[in-house]
């Protein structure tokens, strides 16, 4: 019988909110996941590094805790983490053994974790399953990971080849793991991600621009971290290309990742198409804030180079918002082209900017897709995602009996 799983979520804390430094959809999946797994009953330890503004142990609820474990590390980019790994791990054990935890699974998320998760799996005789939520390779293959360490790489190989159980986005990532890795496609689980149906919601838009102070626009918005990846340049350029029924705006949320980036790239590039009117960077906005700009939106844009799952264009679709997105990654398992929004296989602004004017130029068309993508939305609760991890869970057990049960 499963009681308590350990989540490992090394470099990155779950209770930092999503757009902070390199805080995203990792960090919604990992708490949300665990706050609905406690509703079917079980109790979950995530385990990070320690982080100035957090206590040793905080409570996420009243039964999920997020422990903090010392690795001498400085805050850094996650590929400069490797050489702490060994001392995380070893406070890891020796918290475990402190309080005589009995874990029935581990459960990492990202190669970092996996790699202490496979080392903490031996130790205490029980089974592991791995998210690895982004592959270096498919990175690469997208023409952004050329900077992808080669011990990434190699970490991701090995622990591929050598893992329990792996739960994948989308097929686009499953295949990955497959065919670029090695990896055992009977040891892989397709699971797209969840969203919170009550949080995102559809709204009344008018009321919502209102809010925002943009009565009377027309409202694209593109929500992520202001990094290449998220390809905020081809929406800057397909923007130059739009005409509008109404005054349009564009508002890109989203922290700082590389703060030249914006300042130097996105910000003369803004200049140069003469867009200083029509396009406002909004910052990171607050999680519970992000169902009122969805809602006032006309549609949101995901011009990703590369996303794992793509969470915006699903939490996007529950207010009801229709979604125009790259063909790539996990976005084509949420996307219904032409039922709730429409996939780009080519990164041509032109493109994208007849899908976009499309819509905000036939409001049925805008109300139709709205109405389908929330439908769609409906189908991939948290809850639902948590009753099939369950099932996993309890499969490994029956493959992979232990000393905890």
């Amino acid at each position: 019988m499963i009681e308590r799983i350990a989540f490992i979520c090394y470099h990155t804390c779950p209770l930092n909110s999503p757009g902070e430094g390199k805080s995203g959809g990792m960090n919604v999946y990992v708490s949300a996941l665990a706050e609905a797994l406690n509703t079917i009953g079980l109790a979950i330890d995530i385990f990070t590094r320690s982080h100035d503004c957090h206590n040793h142990i905080e409570h996420l609820n009243s039964s999920t805790r997020v422990i903090h474990l010392e690795d001498d590390s400085e805050e850094q980019e996650p590929s400069a983490l490797i050489s702490s790994l060994p001392i995380f791990t070893k406070r890891l054990i020796e918290f475990i053994d402190s309080e005589e935890t009995q874990y029935q699974m581990i459960h990492s998320h990202y190669w970092l974790s996996a790699s202490i998760g496979s080392e903490l799996s031996a130790y205490i005789n029980i089974p592991h399953v791995t998210t690895f939520h982004t592959l270096a390779k498919l990175k690469m293959q997208s023409g952004i990971g050329s900077a992808e360490p080669l011990e990434r790489v190699e970490s991701e190989e090995i622990l591929i080849k050598n893992s329990q159980h792996i739960i994948a986005f989308s097929q686009n990532e499953k295949d990955a793991i497959v065919n670029f890795y090695g990896g055992d496609p009977h040891n892989i689980t397709t699971l797209p991600c969840g969203v919170d149906l009550s949080t995102f919601r559809p709204m009344d838009q008018q009321e919502s621009l209102k809010r925002l102070g943009l009565t009377d626009h027309n409202v694209i918005l593109c929500v992520g971290r202001l990094e290449s990846l998220k390809g905020i340049d081809l929406l800057i350029n397909s923007t130059s290309h739009i005409n509008s029924p109404k005054p349009l705006k564009v508002l890109i949320a989203g922290g700082d990742s590389d703060i030249k980036y914006r300042k130097h790239y996105l910000q003369s590039l803004i200049e140069t198409l003469q867009l200083s009117n029509v396009v406002r960077f909004e910052g990171r906005i607050a999680h519970d804030l992000l169902p009122l700009y969805y809602n006032a939106a006309d549609v949101c844009v995901v011009p990703s180079q590369y996303e794992s799952f793509g969470l915006v264009a699903l939490e996007a679709m529950a207010c009801g918002t229709p979604v125009v997105a790259s063909r790539v990654g996990g976005l084509p398992t949420i996307i219904q082209h032409g039922s709730t929004g429409y996939l780009k296989s080519w990164r041509c602004p032109e493109t994208f900017a007849n899908s976009v004017e499309m819509i905000i130029k036939n409001p049925l068309l805008q109300t139709t897709m709205g109405v389908k993508a929330r439908e769609r939305a409906e189908s991939m609760s948290w809850s639902s995602l948590a009753d099939n991890i369950f099932n996993v869970y309890n499969d490994m057990l029956v493959v992979n009996p232990t000393r905890n049960i």
